[in-house]
């Protein structure tokens, strides 16, 4: 695990770029931060959005305005309403994110949500 210390700072998001990256339908909306083995996000789904993969990376998803849904690949699907959060480690779940009407978010990840083997 990385070690780095991260000085006190603020995060003017406004600030920051929004870069667009097409999903299977919509658009998905990043605006990233990059500190050494730790990444966060605030990221927009257009409405009628569809990942374009199934993601087995790490994050926590904090949903932050409107709703979206977490299809997993065995067939779960949780929907995250405005308030809500999902963990998970890395190769712990295929998921992917679908939002009918677009959402508001923010994804955490990084080194710390490295997958690591029982009895390791």
């Amino acid at each position: 695990m990385n070690n780095i210390n991260i000085p006190f700072q603020t995060i003017d998001w406004a600030s920051i770029p929004k870069v667009e990256y097409p999903g299977e339908s919509g658009i998905a909306l990043w605006r990233t931060i990059q500190f050494n083995g730790l990444r966060i996000r605030m990221v927009e789904y257009s409405a009628g959005y569809l990942a374009d993969h199934w993601c087995t990376k790490g994050h926590i998803v904090h949903c932050l305005e409107g709703e979206f849904i977490s299809e997993n690949l065995n067939g779960e699907s949780f929907k995250l309403i405005s308030g809500m959060t999902y963990v998970v480690s890395d190769e712990m779940s295929s998921h992917r994110s679908v939002s009918e009407h677009g959402v508001k978010l923010m994804i955490i990840d990084g080194d710390f949500l490295e997958f690591i083997p029982e009895g390791k």
